[in-house]
């Protein structure tokens, strides 16, 4: 991918997570795309279960994570730094924080993805 058409796609992947558009993100997915259940711990394998792990998510908090910056490393990964707020279903925050999402791409698709605190 060239490095503009991955900030774009970046930035359309939280623009929809952000509106709760998960088929749209989990569509641009490879079909065993690896994601961890930050929420609860571990990982899903494939989009069916990311989009259920959402969905699950949504009915007891409200995440917004918005994108900082986007770096292309030299291993082929992309690091995302986020700043992502987590509020319960009342609005109230919950967590407050800066986070490195570090993404696999296989195609142009997300094969995978790790959450990595800032140091």
């Amino acid at each position: 991918m060239k490095d503009i058409d991955i900030h774009r796609h970046i930035q359309d992947l939280y623009t929809a997570f952000n509106a709760r558009d998960s088929r749209f993100v989990t569509e641009r997915m490879t079909a065993d795309v690896r994601w961890p259940r930050a929420f609860k711990g571990g990982h899903v394998h494939g989009r069916e279960p990311v989009e259920a792990y959402w969905q699950a998510q949504w009915q007891e908090i409200d995440p917004r994570v918005e994108p900082m910056s986007i770096e292309l490393r030299h291993d082929g990964l992309v690091d995302v730094t986020v700043h992502q707020v987590v509020r319960d279903l009342s609005g109230k925050v919950v967590a407050d924080s800066v986070v490195h999402h570090v993404y696999r791409f296989d195609a142009g698709r997300v094969a995978g993805m790790d959450i990595v605190a800032d140091d």
